[in-house]
């Protein structure tokens, strides 16, 4: 197939060139019925916003273009069948998850995944077993799971459903998966990766490779994410010796809309077609220009950039706040420059890189310049020892869901918590990984970390004075 065509795209461009009489929906009537105030930024895309006209085909029933679109980027990602998502990574990682566990089911699961494989698994009413990352103290943080974590998880529970794996971490660290792939398949499981990050893994110009290639059975990547796609345009590539494509098909009908966005949809075309028109002397550019940035960063002394090893993805620019600054200072400064991270925890800001040279070098040097001048004697002495969050290196939810089902419960101070079991998941976004779990008893030491992400600024999606409990929990029966 050609990997320059864009048959979607392409489809709707040459009906918005017959300047067609809308008696259909959307309302806003290609373009003509809309806010004044809104419509100079909208009007060219609304021309777009289409719907299941004749020939611009079903993403729930795919036959024509929709269909070749999909066929184009199985073939690019190296798929047996993609599907095209709206609803962002999450509602692949839903529909995987769905697709494969039923009630009461043992799933094996990375702990430190997104919050929307917890949805998926809550939904499925799967039994989870979680399983603790490690603390890679190189770059400060928990990455990814051991290979003998996960070993041993498959020799206590060799009758789980799937393996779900995170590949590669939010700031885009990856590891050995193969071997954890190679290893679970032994035990007939399929592996589910959310790759939400990674969707440029499957170019060859020195980034790692995509767990699809490496024998994941279902992988899930945001395009919006590291390709340029609109917000929640995502991909779902399944290669697998087991039944799961019509499942995943049954429960993405299920989980999306029933109306999809046409220009969020040609966005995936687009997006797959400008991977693939990605040449060597273009690669060659991105890395100058990440060097570049690398080094302008490295100037500062506030924080340290994080280097780069093979398991990274160079696009991902870290930088680990020293000690005695304050981050929600350096953050508040950057933002003042209108810099805009992507996010920061405790001690880290991530920066991502896109995939085409950076071009605010000059501003990005005086932002630098003038925060540095700004905190140069700025203190800040509150720390805080995360390196044994996770004590069990395989654990069980404290109750089953259909338990918490049943069970009513109440919202106490965060410090009363201490001892009783989560009714809701505390969850600091991005990145979207619960610190705590719905299900999971409470301890002091997440309390203390919670307090200290607070001070420090991080943006937690729930209440942060009460956290749910419940009130009358019981132990589950499994």
């Amino acid at each position: 197939m050609n990997q320059t065509n864009t048959p979607l795209f392409s489809k709707l461009q040459q009906f918005t060139m017959k300047d067609p009489v809308s008696f259909h929906v959307p309302g806003h009537k290609n373009g003509q019925v809309f806010s004044e105030e809104g419509v100079d930024f909208y009007k060219q895309m609304l021309r777009l916003d289409l719907t299941e006209l004749s020939g611009l085909d079903d993403l729930h029933a795919p036959s024509g273009v929709i269909q070749e679109a999909e066929q184009l980027a199985a073939e690019f990602f190296k798929a047996e069948k993609t599907f095209f998502l709206v609803g962002g990574s999450t509602v692949g990682n839903l529909a995987m998850v769905l697709a494969t566990c039923h009630s009461g089911d043992k799933v094996i699961v990375q702990r430190n995944c997104h919050k929307s494989i917890m949805n998926a698994l809550e939904l499925s009413g799967a039994h989870p077993i979680f399983i603790a990352p490690e603390y890679d103290s190189n770059v400060d943080r928990y990455t990814s799971i051991g290979f003998t974590t996960l070993t041993h998880s498959l020799e206590r529970y060799p009758d789980a459903k799937a393996v779900v794996l995170t590949y590669p971490d939010y700031f885009g660290r990856t590891y050995e998966i193969k071997r954890m792939i190679e290893l679970t398949h032994e035990y007939g499981i399929p592996v589910l990766v959310d790759e939400a990050h990674g969707v440029h893994f499957s170019l060859d110009n020195g980034f790692p490779t995509s767990a699809l290639q490496l024998g994941a059975d279902v992988v899930v990547q945001s395009a919006h994410k590291m390709a340029p796609a609109m917000t929640q345009g995502s991909y779902l590539h399944i290669k697998s010796r087991f039944i799961l494509k019509e499942r995943v098909a049954h429960y993405l009908q299920m989980l999306q809309s029933s109306s999809p966005s046409y220009p969020l949809m040609a966005s995936l075309d687009l997006a797959r077609a400008f991977l693939a028109a990605i040449t060597p002397r273009d690669m060659r550019k991105i890395k100058q220009s990440v060097e570049c940035v690398r080094g302008m960063l490295n100037k500062s002394d506030l924080w340290d950039v994080l280097p780069l090893t093979e398991y990274d993805d160079f696009l991902k620019i870290t930088l680990h706040v020293k000690q005695r600054y304050s981050i929600q200072k350096v953050v508040n400064l950057l933002e003042t420059e209108n810099i805009f991270p992507e996010l920061h925890t405790n001690n880290q800001i991530l920066l991502i890189h896109g995939l085409a040279p950076f071009n605010s070098t000059e501003r990005l040097e005086k932002a630098i310049k003038r925060i540095n001048e700004q905190l140069k004697n700025d203190r800040n002495h509150a720390t805080i020892d995360i390196t044994k969050l996770f004590t069990e290196k395989i654990q069980e939810l404290a109750l089953s869901y259909q338990v918490m089902n049943q069970l009513t419960y109440i919202e106490a101070p965060i410090e009363k918590g201490i001892g009783n079991i989560a009714a809701e998941a505390i969850i600091p976004y991005p990145p979207g990984i619960p610190l705590i779990l719905k299900g999971e008893r409470i301890t002091e030491k997440n309390v203390r970390i919670l307090k200290h992400l607070l001070k420090q600024g991080v943006r937690i999606q729930q209440r942060i004075q009460n956290i749910k409990i419940y009130t009358n929990e019981q132990r589950s029966t499994f």
